[in-house]
């Protein structure tokens, strides 16, 4: 038999291990969205008291295997909302095999360049990336995330889906189809070079608090002119976060950030990649120990 469902109200009343299930899942649907104990008792034809006993188990399951947490709103308006969260056991496994996958030697380019496209195009390593930055900056208040093209978008689509805001992408040149832009030019960190920075008008709103997330930063030249970009929009900056982070750096524009791994070293001659811990662990409290 197939419940019909009118409104999010199910016409059947549901056993306490499907509720618990179906519970879940929408749950994991929604991040950060409030959902009242009314709208679950509702849906499954249940009392306030049995909803708030399951969603205690729920809570309960969510921590003890580093999915997340519940976040509980008291008060008529309340309710509770999902948290996504890794716990740290996880999160090390999750860089640490980062750091053996951009390790393998087959990754050199001519130039002492890593090829990266392929960790940046699986869907399970980028959706381990976007929780672990969604877990550093889960307690931030997030309106929008920013990237800029190509590679950081894929880890910003992750991030967002786990933070359950919108993505903003900034380009080099504008397009017809995005109406009205702000462009600056900035000076590449590494290279030293001006170049230029567009964003459409309607894709930010002034205001916004926004995290910036990119896949690697080096002098940190870009992430520098997006947060210039921010300006014009009267937005502020609720965090930094990027994959890679260059150890061989002078000069770095850019201080407070968050940074999964860290490539130490590159010798093209002996075909050697040592990337190590950014610095997460230091910057990032975690279920499961400091």
């Amino acid at each position: 038999m197939t419940d019909r469902i009118v409104t999010g109200v199910f016409d059947v009343k549901f056993r306490r291990s499907e509720r618990l299930v179906d519970m879940t899942h929408y749950l994991l649907e929604k991040p950060r969205i409030l959902v009242s104990l009314s709208f679950f008792a509702d849906r499954y034809q249940s009392a306030k008291s049995s909803i708030s006993e399951d969603l205690t188990i729920i809570k309960e399951t969510f921590e003890k295997r580093g999915i997340g947490t519940l976040q509980t709103v008291p008060g008529a308006a309340g309710g509770v909302k999902f948290i996504s969260r890794t716990d740290r056991a996880e999160a090390k496994e999750a860089i640490s095999e980062l750091c053996t996958l951009m390790e393998n030697p087959d990754r050199l380019l001519p130039g002492g360049y890593l090829y990266m496209t392929d960790l940046i195009g699986s869907p399970q390593v980028v959706s381990k990336v976007g929780k672990l930055l969604a877990t550093a900056f889960a307690d931030r208040e997030i309106d929008t995330i920013m990237t800029v093209a190509t590679k950081g978008i894929p880890i910003a689509m992750a991030t967002a889906a786990y933070l359950n805001v919108p993505v903003v992408i900034v380009r080099n040149d504008s397009k017809v189809t995005e109406g009205p832009t702000v462009s600056i030019n900035y000076v590449s960190g590494s290279q030293k070079r001006i170049q230029t920075m567009v964003l459409s008008k309607r894709s930010l709103r002034e205001g916004a608090n926004v995290l910036i997330v990119d896949d690697f930063m080096k002098a940190g030249g870009t992430i520098n002119g997006m947060i210039n970009l921010l300006k014009e929009f009267d937005a502020s900056v609720s965090g930094i976060g990027v994959l890679v982070e260059s150890e061989d750096t002078k000069e770095r524009l850019v201080d407070d950030y968050v940074s999964l791994v860290k490539l130490r070293d590159v010798d093209v001659r002996s075909q050697q990649i040592k990337v190590v811990e950014g610095n997460y662990f230091s910057k990032v409290s975690l279920f499961g120990g400091d």
